[in-house]
């Protein structure tokens, strides 16, 4: 069962034993919210938009020894995501951190930003979606 827990802080300065997750348009747009920080700290938009990802996919880059995942909820950045949507990519992000032996993963309230989704739903379906593994999951809130 995972260890599901909500931190107070800034999501980049967490431990770098941490792989990383947000939300993302297929298009790989990523001009504002938490997206905009993640395109200049970690880069990668063309390899990003190389690996094809469809919505309900995951793109995954690697940076220093961790992962950071996008997961592609919906197709423009103008678009607002699924809970069906949302649930896919998720759920492939699962795979990679199991096949990659990913044991932290750290993320913003995903969904709830500027894609509206209700926190409530969002972090039910994490815990769901995560309760077969041992993988520590922080949210962070500032």
């Amino acid at each position: 069962m995972p260890v599901f827990t909500e931190v107070h802080g800034d999501l980049f300065k967490c431990s770098e034993v941490n792989s990383l997750a947000h939300c993302v348009s297929q298009d790989m747009h990523m001009g504002k919210g938490i997206a905009l920080f993640f395109k200049k700290i970690f880069g990668g938009c063309d390899d990003l938009r190389a690996q094809g990802a469809k919505v309900g996919d995951v793109a995954v880059l690697t940076r220093e020894n961790r992962y950071i995942y996008y997961l592609v909820t919906k197709l423009k950045y103008s678009d607002k995501p699924t809970y069906a949507d949302l649930e896919s990519s998720l759920r492939k992000m699962k795979d990679h951190c199991l096949k990659n032996n990913v044991k932290h993963l750290a993320m913003p309230k995903i969904g709830c930003g500027l894609d509206r989704l209700q926190w409530t739903k969002v972090r039910d379906l994490i815990k769901t979606i995560f309760l077969d593994t041992d993988i520590i999951i922080s949210i962070y809130v500032l």
